[in-house]
């Protein structure tokens, strides 16, 4: 199968899973015992105003009904209108976009960079220091919950030192063009305006990224000692071939296939998990958004955020699935290696 072909029918499979993703969002949020129209109005709302808002969002009608009057909007691109910002999900969306990407974006590449060399170093270096100290760094990686990580790196750097900002995205003014700031930054020749960027991206994109870092190093070195012990490793060795080409060229090669495969997946997880990290440091992206609309069962930005979230990661792991085919030439698109 040709590579655009096999691109073209993972695009078709996109629109089911769509689908999916907001029939689950809709009828979880309708099963919740709380009453929506409530929660929009407010509590000193009168009730002939409740009832007004359920008319307008047929919060009257049976989850089926609802289904349908929201998947005809999304035909026309359109998300509906938040209850809460009372502005089209899809601007809200839009607006808080850039800053989330921005921010898993950094966080990815950081863990990417660390996570692959420390593992492989780790297996390479078996039960040495820096080994054992890899090994921490996974355990405590993986085990950390975020809130409690995010809240220890303010209280020490912004507290206690006084190095890196709490909070925020940037300190100083820069004209808004796509809404990534580091990109308006450096097109508007803005260098205080992109270091404050870069500074304020440090500490919330570490503490996100130390989750998937942890995943990435235990990948790697249990995929490069695999590799090591393997057969093929040994009679390069045995033929005499130098040890660090037999690590670097062929252990390597094989062994980086696993971490590969997850890329998309752990882009995913960190992109859902700015929902809990962007709350904590007042991030302003879709994380926070979701965070605050949740509170207000807003069953419209909900729907909208899940379906970003879903449309990302789909992407993401087709991005991932073309890179796995340059990596590994025994893989041949929609065929079963042989």
């Amino acid at each position: 199968m040709r590579l655009h072909e096999y691109i073209l029918r993972r695009i078709i499979t996109i629109i089911p899973v769509l689908i999916g993703v907001t029939i689950i969002v809709f009828v979880i949020a309708y099963v919740i015992p709380t009453d929506p129209a409530r929660s929009w109005a407010g509590p000193k709302a009168r009730p002939e105003q409740v009832e007004v808002i359920r008319e307008r969002y047929h919060l009257n009608d049976p989850v089926h009904i609802q289904l349908y009057h929201y998947f005809k909007g999304l035909l026309h691109g359109d998300l509906g209108i938040s209850p809460t910002t009372h502005r089209p999900v899809l601007e809200d969306l839009k607006d808080r976009f850039p800053a989330t990407f921005e921010l898993t974006i950094f966080a990815f590449i950081l863990a990417v960079v660390i996570g692959l060399p420390l593992g492989v170093v780790s297996a390479l270096k078996r039960n040495k220091p820096i080994d054992h100290l890899s090994r921490f760094i996974s355990l405590m990686g993986v085990s950390t919950p975020l809130f409690w990580f995010a809240m220890m790196l303010q209280l020490i750097f912004y507290y206690r030192l006084g190095w890196l900002p709490a909070s925020g995205r940037i300190d100083v003014e820069v004209e808004r063009i796509t809404g990534f700031l580091i990109v308006d930054s450096i097109m508007a020749g803005n260098m205080p305006a992109l270091l404050s960027t870069l500074w304020h991206l440090v500490l919330p994109a570490t503490c996100m990224a130390f989750w998937s870092l942890a995943y990435f190093v235990r990948i790697t070195r249990s995929s490069m000692l695999e590799n090591l012990e393997a057969d093929y490793a040994t009679t390069a060795k045995a033929k005499g071939l130098p040890e660090r080409i037999v690590n670097y060229k062929h252990v390597l090669r094989n062994a980086i296939i696993a971490p590969v495969t997850i890329l998309g997946i752990q882009f995913g997880w960190l992109l859902m998990g700015s929902v809990l990290l962007e709350t904590i440091v007042s991030w302003p992206g879709m994380g926070r958004y979701a965070a605050d609309t949740i509170v207000q069962v807003d069953l419209p930005a909900i729907a909208g955020y899940c379906l970003v979230v879903a449309l990302i990661m789909v992407i993401a792991n087709l991005i991932t699935d073309i890179l796995y085919v340059f990596i590994d030439p025994r893989v041949r698109l929609g065929e079963k290696a042989k």
